[in-house]
């Protein structure tokens, strides 16, 4: 429970309300030395059932009483609780960046749209326990919550609470993504910086993070703190599978995040296209959300966004285009991907094959070894991507379960997440703070990373708890 004696007010205080522990569900709740209330990151639990039930838990404190939302980017684990913090009763600003407000607006209707899809399949097939399967939030929740958005640039400086001032810097992960400091007025003033969630030096589309600088206490991510990398080459291994699965007259099947991983993953495409690499497949880019955000980023391109890579700038063609794309929009034109005709690459959301369209072309495609399935982004425990990964030989999918037989093949070079070097990195560049967080990873890459900062920088780590409260 949040802390409001004196003291504790005087000073200030951080709650640990989700990406503690686990790698989903981001929220973290900073009670200001004057007694406002922010909430940094307003994150939906995926993956494990116990994590997932854990969105439908009422929080510790009554959502009237926060002050503000402050959003370091628009991925579900971010920014998918808000309209269940909306249907509570939270009725304050939520700040963003331009660019991560127009994402979070189409992360979130997509959101409630596939959780109304989820609990009307399950009443009419009764594989839910739950009689009836209801939905977390509406698509009214969904368009409450969007309006409640306020935009600010990188570094531009916004008080969205009384002695509460909120500065956004870039993070270089997606389009928008920043990390975030908050400056708390009061009889013992103090800084806190959030990460979000950091990208790679090496991002095809942005610019490095802006280095962190200075801090009293910083929460930083740990997606990938037990692990580095491997860039060398991936754009030659995605060819070479490719190659191999057409060669057996498979197609592939690529669940991506619709945000960032396609663009990613088109980008590459069209390179190694243009290099004659890969034979001239069709590209089924089947899912409305991930267009919808290819038309933001071809957007910020247009508008020349500060936040991209200069390279990327530079060209004077769609980076985006492949030359053979295929747009499904309609539940029709998905539905008729599930049997391709001819080998062909098939980019389908989501990411972790949590849900959305992927999940039927999992069902029909999985039991087919001509077809492979390519893994290209970060698994949480719990998901089927990440059973996939462990080597599960079926999958359990709107209650009955499908043989695994087509080739699955991970690439993680595509992550846009900052690996265990970077992050170190990161920190260096700044003064010692009091005190490091490491959040928002598995507890064996949050020990890992916490082990080394301690090691390797002399500095106080802490893996914090789910649900801890400490003083600032």
């Amino acid at each position: 429970m949040v802390m409001t004696h004196e003291r504790a007010r005087s000073h200030g205080a951080l709650t640990f309300l989700g990406g503690a522990g686990t790698v989903t569900g981001s929220k973290f709740l900073v009670e200001s030395p004057r007694g406002q209330r922010v909430l940094v990151d307003c994150g939906l639990f995926q993956g494990l059932g116990e994590l997932r039930r854990r969105n439908w838990r009422p929080l510790p404190l009554d959502a009237r009483d926060i002050d503000a939302v402050v959003i370091t980017h628009a991925h579900l684990d971010h920014c998918g609780y808000l309209p269940a913090l909306v249907n509570h009763g939270f009725r304050g600003p939520v700040y963003a960046t331009g660019d991560t407000a127009q994402l979070a607006a189409i992360v979130l209707k997509d959101s409630a749209h596939l959780m109304a899809e989820d609990a009307r399949h399950a009443n009419e097939h009764g594989w839910s326990k739950h009689r009836p399967a209801l939905p977390l939030y509406t698509a009214e929740d969904a368009e409450l919550a969007i309006s409640r958005f306020h935009t600010a640039r990188f570094g531009e400086h916004v008080e969205v609470a009384p002695g509460v001032e909120l500065l956004f810097h870039n993070a270089g992960h997606i389009l928008g993504s920043s990390w975030v400091s908050l400056d708390l007025a009061g009889r013992h003033p103090h800084r806190l910086v959030v990460s979000g969630d950091l990208g790679r030096p090496g991002h095809p589309l942005f610019r490095p993070a802006d280095p962190y600088d200075d801090a009293d206490t910083v929460l930083i991510e740990s997606t990938y703190g037990d692990r580095a990398h491997e860039v060398e080459h991936v754009g030659e291994r995605l060819a070479e599978v490719i190659r191999r699965t057409a060669s057996r007259g498979g197609s592939l099947l690529i669940p991506a995040f619709a945000v960032d991983r396609t663009e990613v993953i088109l980008h590459e495409l069209s390179r190694l296209l243009s290099a004659e690499r890969i034979p001239r497949l069709p590209v089924y880019v089947d899912s409305p959300m991930a267009l919808a955000a290819l038309d933001i980023y071809r957007k910020a391109l247009t508008s020349r966004c500060d936040q991209l890579s200069p390279q990327l700038l530079d060209r004077e063609d769609d980076p985006f285009d492949t030359g053979a794309i295929v747009e499904a929009r309609t539940r029709e034109e998905s539905q008729r991907l599930n049997d391709p005709a001819m080998p062909s690459i098939i980019i389908s959301a989501s990411g972790m094959a949590t849900g959305g369209r992927v999940l039927h072309h999992l069902e029909r495609m999985a039991p087919d070894p001509r077809h492979t399935i390519l893994l290209v982004g970060f698994a949480a425990a719990g998901t089927r991507a990440r059973s996939l990964l462990d080597g599960a030989r079926t999958l359990k999918m709107h209650g009955r379960y499908i043989p695994v037989r087509a080739e699955v093949v991970e690439l993680p070079g595509f992550s846009a997440h900052a690996d265990a070097d970077d992050l170190l990195s990161w920190l260096r560049a700044g003064r010692e703070p009091d005190t490091v967080f490491v959040v928002h990873g598995e507890p064996s890459a949050s020990a890992t990373l916490r082990d080394r900062i301690a090691e390797e920088l002399g500095w106080t780590a802490v893996v914090p708890t789910m649900d801890e409260h400490v003083r600032l």
